[in-house]
């Protein structure tokens, strides 16, 4: 059995995961504390991966990283680094389609606590660097937390758009996913059950997780009020 796929995988949901996380949290922030014209279609268009078929989206992402792209035409011609057809193309169709998950969680996260604990923060003279880290962050990572573990599992699951960018290539761009897929197109349903059963582990585990840390500290708040 070639475990490739398991650890490709990983990898590349990890780092999706952590891309997404920091730019998740950085553009919830901006957009949750500032009103400006057209924040509503800007918001729209970070929404728009959760709505499109991962197909559209991986077309939009060929189209921009493919070599006659704006951007994959840059790549080339600058560094000769092609980005379709590698891990690299998986991991850019993880971020894009897991990274709604990711926002709409932390957006919602810094909307629903008090916000004159921040504002008593600032004037006793506490920079907004600080307040975030040691008053807006606690607050707000359940919600952040959750949002993480829904990236990577969306990020690990991704079939459509990392077929349409990063191909099929074994050993290369082979995710889970894909393996499931071309193993029951080749007809062996034995490996194709041994992926489904494997990534049905790995994420039931994260979700399980998630809600048994949710729960503790609910029963953990409870008892101290």
């Amino acid at each position: 059995m070639n475990y490739t796929p398991f650890f490709l995988s990983l990898k590349i949901a990890g780092i999706a995961t952590v891309i997404v996380f920091i730019c998740g949290i950085v553009l919830a922030r901006i957009l949750s504390r500032n009103k400006f014209p057209g924040k509503r279609i800007v918001e729209s268009v970070l929404m728009l991966p959760l709505v499109l078929p991962p197909t559209v989206v991986g077309f939009g992402l060929l189209y921009v990283f493919g070599k006659n792209g704006p951007i994959g035409g840059l790549l080339l011609d600058l560094f000769n680094f092609q980005v379709v057809f590698t891990w690299i193309g998986a991991v850019i169709a993880a971020i894009v389609v897991s990274f709604p998950l990711m926002y709409q969680s932390a957006a919602a996260s810094f909307q629903n606590y008090d916000k004159n604990i921040e504002n008593a923060a600032l004037t006793m003279g506490a920079s907004k660097w600080r307040v975030f880290w040691t008053i807006t962050f606690p607050l707000a990572w359940p919600g952040l937390l959750a949002g993480l573990v829904l990236t990577f599992a969306r990020a690990l699951g991704e079939f459509g758009a990392t077929l349409m960018i990063a191909g099929y290539i074994p050993n290369q761009t082979e995710t889970i996913p894909l393996a499931i897929y071309f193993a029951v197109e080749s007809g062996n349903m034995e490996v194709a059950l041994f992926w489904v059963i494997s990534i049905v582990i790995v994420g039931f585990s994260a979700i399980l997780w998630l809600n048994w840390w949710s729960g503790r500290n609910i029963l953990r708040f409870t008892s101290d009020n």
